[in-house]
């Protein structure tokens, strides 16, 4: 299962104490934290961590300037993460917007990029390999 966290992780490791204590989830019976993937704090902290993608989707354009540094992303607020993004393409005809923009900068992103900012990332690289 991937889902946004939603807010920052203190153990990545501990996907279901997270999802338990921010949202209530209880723990399916067998389930394992290896079975829960995610995404800290939403998917936008990785369109924000690939800024070679957002050049090249944006262009020159881009403010990059506006966007958060990427040191310690996942532990940035999503509302801070999704108003940089939004203000940092706020200039564009196809600025960014959750939905249809998003996913296609999404499905562009680099794994080298994402599993070298994102402690989370890298999890979920480490988790899909085990198991595929």
């Amino acid at each position: 299962m991937l889902v946004d966290s939603e807010d920052a992780v203190e153990d990545i490791e501990q996907t279901w104490n997270h999802l338990k204590n921010r949202d209530g989830w209880e723990r399916l019976e067998g389930a394992s934290d290896e079975q829960v993937l995610l995404m800290v704090t939403c998917m936008e902290t990785r369109i924000v961590a690939d800024r070679a993608v957002l050049k090249s989707h944006y262009g020159a354009g881009l403010q990059e300037n506006a966007l958060p540094p990427l040191i310690n992303l996942e532990s940035r607020a999503r509302e801070d993460i999704h108003t940089a993004l939004t203000h940092a393409t706020r200039d564009f005809r196809n600025a960014y917007t959750k939905g249809k923009r998003s996913f296609e900068v999404l499905g562009k992103l680099t794994p080298a990029t994402l599993t070298q900012h994102l402690p989370s990332f890298q999890r979920l690289r480490r988790v899909l390999d085990s198991r595929l």
